[in-house]
């Protein structure tokens, strides 16, 4: 018996570009109430609760990791959404059997809320740091713990996502043949938790500007695309 029958799931690594897959993009209803529940409004104060909770205890430079990852999340998703509107397929998207709410074609309410928290997570997983791995006794440099949690994170996060597409529901939807494990973890999640892990290293003026200046242009686009009927 093989690792796949004993599982009750499968990974799956790349798009298929199968009609069922095809068809189920097209399916998508974004921003539809059909499958609204109430636990829309709970994982909402969840995400509330934790950045309040280190908001109150001053614990700034996790609420700016959040906030510079989700802000990035947002930027991938409004461009995927465009791919989508160009190309007829975006490069993923979410299922309507998988969530009480779709923002765009490759985002539910309940993927994005993982997002304004991931970002927190990460930064607190880092612990010290100061600390570098691999340095042999003192013998070299090493590699710093925010490497090391940047490349961990997203390869969980990349192992995650082959999970969700795989699941009986089509929760994750990748059409393209060529998009895939690969090219998430190196071009999606990479760049997600660089953000996280390294705005805090940046000096406080320029933080505020590249964190004004990238939610600015997520509350644009989203303003003039959504009523244009783009995403």
């Amino acid at each position: 018996m093989t690792l796949t029958q004993l599982l009750p799931f499968s990974f799956q690594w790349w798009g298929d570009g199968s009609e069922s897959a095809k068809q189920a993009v097209d399916d998508i209803i974004v921003r539809s109430t059909a499958n609204f529940n109430w636990t829309f409004i709970f994982i909402l104060a969840v995400v509330f609760y934790v950045y309040w909770s280190e908001i109150h205890k001053k614990n700034y430079e996790a609420v700016f990791a959040g906030l510079a990852l989700y802000a990035v999340h947002w930027l991938y998703e409004i461009a995927n959404a465009i791919i989508g509107k160009a190309s007829g397929y975006p490069l993923w998207a979410v299922s309507n059997a998988s969530s009480t709410f779709i923002l765009l074609e490759g985002v539910s309410w309940e993927l994005s809320m993982m997002f304004a928290l991931a970002g927190i997570i990460s930064y607190k997983m880092m612990g010290d740091k100061n600390k570098r791995y691999f340095t042999f006794g003192g013998k070299y440099k090493g590699v710093s713990t925010r490497v090391v949690t940047t490349i961990s994170m997203a390869l969980l996060f990349a192992l995650f996502e082959a999970f969700l597409a795989g699941t009986s529901n089509g929760s994750f939807i990748w059409v393209y043949p060529w998009w895939g494990v690969l090219p998430v973890f190196i071009t999606t999640y990479i760049p997600f938790f660089i953000a996280s892990n390294y705005i805090n290293m940046a000096k406080p003026k320029l933080r505020t500007i590249l964190l004004a200046s990238s939610w600015g242009l997520v509350a644009i686009l989203l303003v003039v695309l959504i009523p244009c009927g783009i995403i």
